[in-house]
């Protein structure tokens, strides 16, 4: 039975499978390679799939749903009629719909995938992956990062050594990673990017912009009207990349609306977007060590790096040519293909190897609040780490971990993803003692081993299932959330920098997270023991230290608009 590769993309997917010596994209029922993610409910209360589904997004927007990706994972329910799904549900019938392409091209049954997921997918919207391929019929051992694939198929079809950035930018999510090509080996250093940023994001900046021209407001207009300025300030959007300058033309109701719009307009629009960019492109540098100068090239994929306002902007940042010798659109899906070649084992391909990174800092709660890394961001993988940790209270029965992934400082502003409690025998505060092993493996999944180093007692091997979060926990965390804010105005100074350190410290690689911490602590103790002056020489001490790591220069260009 074949094992097929699948780019589970925001605006489309596309499945390829390894035979005969080379990766084959797998066209659908149209002969096309590209299947829109898009998912419709027709009258007969069927779902309907890709491009037929896509094109009813105007006429049946009630029963139709696009865009669903960013969601996966969440709690979030969409509508199909009287219907409602999740969207791993959704997702499933796009990978359903895969694999009966992919059986009928290859003439045999398809059991198992790979899927690709943004490099930035959390515990929670991998878990919700892998079911929505269970969902579909599928065996899902593997889960793949995208810009891995990405570099997988650069590798693959260049075969050039270096030091390279793959800048994937898709329709709703924006991954970026660090990676060196060396014979066989893909190795990755560092990934940034972001779960909410996307060619959707530009869609969205745009009709905002037509709106505003146009004297409109969003609150006023039908479900089915929204549906046709999207789908109008999108196809906007690609006929910029080819010309300099377009009119823009809507109608509404049987009434015209319309807007000017060229590369500098379009700039100007999108100019947050382009700035949250850059804010990626600087963390990824930083995290992996490297300067701008020292990359060889940037491997663009995604259907959103084919926009000349994103092109202009990195060959401005960068001042490196963006690489488009593999197809944007086509590059993850191929990259998963040899990926596929891999885990068979074919002969063509079996020596080459591919790393891969912990994209978040995985670790435990522990007294006041604080976050414990156990496993720190872009650990190669797979790898297993563990710390010891003692009792907090006299005669304590207990001790009780929360297992977290993210990078805040407060324990609880990060993702929980379990939480395990050991029996310890009732001794005095301090003495009790617990060693905790996270062991994280290549398709981003954590196993959990707590041991109480007094009894020998063991949790072995438990498997963190990630549940999708209930509305009362993101309530109780949009209070966590609130509390945190300090008004306490007597304080300004050390407020500042405690917000500022908090900030650098979710953005330094995982080597200086300890140091940060370190000094935070030690700046806190100073400030609150000492008298007016030396209280000064602590506030001056720790900021010098703080503005020491932002003075590290990547070798980006810092100015753009005028």
């Amino acid at each position: 039975m074949a094992i097929i590769g699948i780019d589970l993309g925001t605006t489309n997917s596309l499945v390829s499978v390894f035979r005969n010596g080379k990766v084959e994209l797998i066209p659908n029922q149209f002969g096309e390679c590209l299947t829109p993610s898009v998912v419709g409910l027709s009258e007969e209360n069927t779902i309907i799939v890709g491009k037929t589904a896509k094109e009813r997004l105007v006429t049946h927007s009630n029963k139709t749903v696009a865009s669903y990706k960013q969601f996966m994972g969440s709690s979030k329910v969409f509508k199909l009629g009287k219907d409602k799904f999740q969207a791993e549900d959704l997702s499933s019938f796009v990978l359903k719909q895969l694999k009966e392409d992919a059986e009928k091209y290859l003439n045999e049954e398809v059991e198992e995938a790979i899927i690709s997921v943004p490099a930035y997918f959390n515990d929670l919207q991998r878990v919700a992956t892998r079911n929505a391929g269970i969902l579909a019929g599928l065996k899902v051992d593997r889960i793949l990062n995208e810009p891995s694939a990405a570099a997988l198929a650069y590798r693959e079809k260049q075969n050039q050594d270096g030091l390279f950035i793959v800048f994937d930018f898709g329709g709703g999510t924006l991954d970026i990673s660090l990676v060196e090509i060396f014979g066989n080996i893909v190795d990755i250093i560092a990934v940034s990017g972001d779960n909410h940023l996307g060619g959707d994001d530009i869609d969205a900046a745009l009709i905002e912009a037509f709106l505003l021209e146009n004297k409109l407001s969003m609150d006023k207009i039908s479900i089915k009207n929204k549906a046709i300025l999207k789908r109008k300030l999108e196809q906007a959007k690609i006929e910029l990349s080819e010309k300099d300058e377009i009119e823009v033309e809507v109608f509404l109701d049987d009434k015209a609306y319309g807007m000017k719009l060229d590369h500098q307009k379009e700039t100007v629009i999108c100019a947050e977007i382009l700035g949250k960019i850059r804010n990626a492109l600087e963390q990824v540098l930083r995290d992996g060590q490297r300067t701008i100068q020292e990359i060889d090239k940037i491997i663009c994929v995604g259907g959103s790096t084919k926009s000349k306002m994103v092109q202009e902007y990195l060959r401005y940042l960068t001042e490196i040519e963006p690489e488009d010798s593999i197809h944007p659109d086509e590059a993850i899906a191929y990259g998963i293909g040899v990926a596929t070649g891999i885990k068979n084992r074919d002969e063509e391909i079996k020596d080459m190897i591919l790393t891969d990174i912990c994209p978040f800092t995985l670790g435990v709660g522990v007294v006041n609040d604080i976050y414990s890394p156990i496993i720190s961001r872009n650990t190669s993988l797979p790898t297993s780490r563990n710390r010891e940790y003692v009792s907090t209270k006299d005669r304590q029965k207990s001790i009780n971990f929360r297992i977290y992934q993210g990078e805040y400082m407060e324990a609880s502003r990060n993702l929980l993803l379990d939480e395990v409690s050991i029996d310890v025998p009732p001794l005095p505060k301090g003495e009790a003692r617990a060693k905790v092993t996270f062991s994280y493996d290549l398709n981003g999944l954590l196993d959990v081993d707590i041991e109480s180093l007094d009894t020998g007692t063991k949790i072995s091997k438990l498997v963190v299932l990630n549940k999708q979060l209930k509305q009362e926990e993101i309530d109780e965390r949009a209070k966590v959330l609130s509390r945190i804010k300090i008004e306490n105005s007597n304080d300004a100074q050390k407020e500042y920098l405690m917000a500022k350190a908090q900030s650098i410290y979710e953005e330094v690689p995982p080597y200086l997270k300890n140091d940060v911490l370190n000094r935070l602590q030690e700046f806190v103790v100073k400030y609150e023991g000492l008298n007016y002056s030396d209280r000064a020489k602590a506030i001056q001490d720790f900021g010098a230290f703080l503005d020491s790591y932002q003075a590290f220069d990547t070798g980006l260009k810092k100015e753009y608009y005028n």
